[in-house]
């Protein structure tokens, strides 16, 4: 089974590290035989070096990239017919090693419900991992083995890449029967805008083929730097090569304050809030032609504490138009916890402005 995906239209894919094993298999040599009659094993002559045309940018990256790629199964617990728990798996995905004592980057939705996680290494070993911390909100999560000394796999600078340039994916698609596999591409387009549920992400597109089962594995360079986290396809009948992935610049700060604090902190405004699209989707007519509408209020929050009322319209923060759940979430995400921002709301057609002050989002929003 394949973990799902979570973006409208979109398909959040998994991915890991393909293990071919190789098996070498001497001749015997039968046309001479030692005084003491024993056989002698003919003797291999090394192979030749790959000339440059064989030996390819994609290539030395997945050579340089593979060993430091996983695969990772999500075991979760369910009921039988007879009401007993047991263990099933409850898909597969990919990760990457970033550190040589055992941590690894991934996708949330891999690990997502897991009672227990393991990892097949590139050499051929399957260990239990435990779980060090997960963002929804950019869909990454930190997990770790007991193990020393492994492989790495070498961050990138995705600031710093090319519409055209060599892209590279790596990981077990359909599974760690694929494990290893590598596609290859290039970079379709930077910074493309999707909605992760009510979240706004900038992804890479790429063309290199991203099936179930890549979702957490490397987009990596011809320099055989990581330069994304592999995260979504897009699902549409008529459509192919458009893959997606989280930028590594974005990855690096959320991973180490996973691994500092096991989450990630963000600005909170403290509203629940609906507009057109959704309502229309949940089966009924939003009577707005601008704005969010404000559903919910927390107790003591940056927006009770501002004065907003149920049922105020919020048009804009800080000047920036908020007509959709994604665009507030998104002004709201450009700013720290601490900041004030100037929030333009509607109550009973009057048009007016309020400031509130962010504070750390609670743990359980």
């Amino acid at each position: 089974m394949k973990k799902p995906i979570y973006i409208l239209g979109v398909l959040l894919i998994a991915v890991s590290s393909l293990i071919f094993a190789s098996c070498s298999f001497g001749n015997e040599d039968t046309s001479s035989q030692s005084a003491d009659n024993s056989v002698k094993a003919e003797e291999k002559a090394p192979a030749a070096p790959p000339s440059d045309a064989r030996n390819t940018p994609v290539v030395q990256a997945a050579k340089k990239v593979g060993p430091a790629i996983v695969g990772i199964t999500n075991k979760a617990v369910a009921r039988d017919w007879f009401n007993r728990q047991v263990e099933i798996d409850n898909g597969t995905g990919s990760g990457v090693i970033f550190r040589s004592d055992g941590y690894i980057v991934t996708n949330n939705h891999v690990i997502d419900g897991a009672k227990d996680i393991t990892v097949a290494l590139s050499d051929g070993r399957t260990l239990k991992a435990s779980l060090v911390g997960t963002d929804p909100y950019t869909d990454l999560a930190v997990i770790k083995v007991d193990a020393e000394n492994l492989p790495t796999a070498e961050f990138g600078d995705s600031d710093d890449i090319m519409v055209g340039e060599p892209a590279i994916a790596i990981g077990n698609p359909m599974g760690l029967e694929f494990q290893g596999s590598v596609t290859a591409g290039v970079i379709s387009a930077l910074n493309r805008t999707l909605n992760i549920g009510d979240n706004r992400v900038k992804l890479l597109q790429t063309d290199a083929a991203i099936n179930p089962g890549n979702s957490g594995g490397a987009l990596v360079n011809a320099d055989g730097k990581v330069i994304g986290i592999n995260s979504a396809k897009l699902a549409a009948t008529g459509v192919e090569g458009m893959g997606f992935a989280i930028p590594i610049n974005t990855v690096k700060p959320i991973i180490d304050e996973l691994i500092a604090n096991g989450y990630v902190s963000y600005p909170y405004l403290g509203v629940g809030v609906l507009d057109k699209q959704t309502a229309a989707q949940a089966g009924y007519r939003l009577n707005v032609d601008a704005g969010v509408i404000v559903m919910q209020i927390a107790l003591g929050g940056p927006a009770d504490e501002a004065g907003i009322q149920q049922r105020d319209l919020i048009l804009k923060i800080d000047g920036k138009e908020t007509n959709t759940v994604a665009d507030l979430r998104s002004a709201i995400s450009e700013h720290n916890i601490g900041d004030t921002i100037t929030i333009t709301i509607s109550r009973n057609g009057n048009i007016g402005e309020v400031q509130a002050t962010l504070t750390e989002m609670p743990k359980n929003n």
